[in-house]
């Protein structure tokens, strides 16, 4: 176990262990005649189980539509990487990062995906969506994700599963 080498996650926003997340002025914010959708995806994140503190896996998406600010990509970068001795549950970090974003941006639309490689023969995604209104375009970027494990029915060596023989 390794748990005791990790730090919990309410420890670390108490001792503000994160760095600083930066933004800036939205180009088409005052533009009402249309609307942009922004999607990042951060396919190497990591923290630690909190009971055992063995690494945990994951991508992280945001898709949101701005209101007056975006967020600054390198700033949200070193964010997610200050996780990578964090002891946390899946759940727990994708909701902090939900929160943390929503407070900062203050978007029109927030969706955040939190997507975790399996564990224990366990997969985990979860997914945070603002209420209101989910945007036409936003099923277009979502329909791409697929998570980290195959299920039985995913045809995953070319092999079909049907019933009939063939002679």
């Amino acid at each position: 176990m390794f748990s005791h080498q990790s730090l919990s996650l309410d420890r670390a926003v108490a001792e503000k262990h994160f760095p600083a997340l930066e933004t800036f002025e939205c180009p088409f914010s005052q533009q009402r005649n249309y609307q942009g959708i922004i999607r990042i995806v951060f396919p190497e994140f990591t923290c630690v189980c909190p009971k055992t503190g063995y690494p945990d896996f994951g991508t992280v998406g945001v898709y949101y539509i701005p209101d007056m600010r975006c967020l600054e990509l390198k700033s949200w970068k070193l964010y997610l990487n200050s996780f990578r001795m964090i002891g946390t549950f899946h759940e727990t970090v994708t909701a902090h990062l939900y929160s943390t974003l929503h407070e900062l941006l203050h978007p029109v639309w927030l969706l955040i995906v939190g997507d975790f490689f399996p564990r224990g023969n366990v997969d985990t995604t979860v997914i945070l969506e603002s209420n209101g209104f989910r945007p036409d375009a936003a099923d277009s970027l979502i329909a791409g994700h697929a998570p980290h494990c195959r299920g039985f029915d995913n045809n995953q060596n070319g092999n079909s599963h049907s019933s009939h023989r063939t002679s």
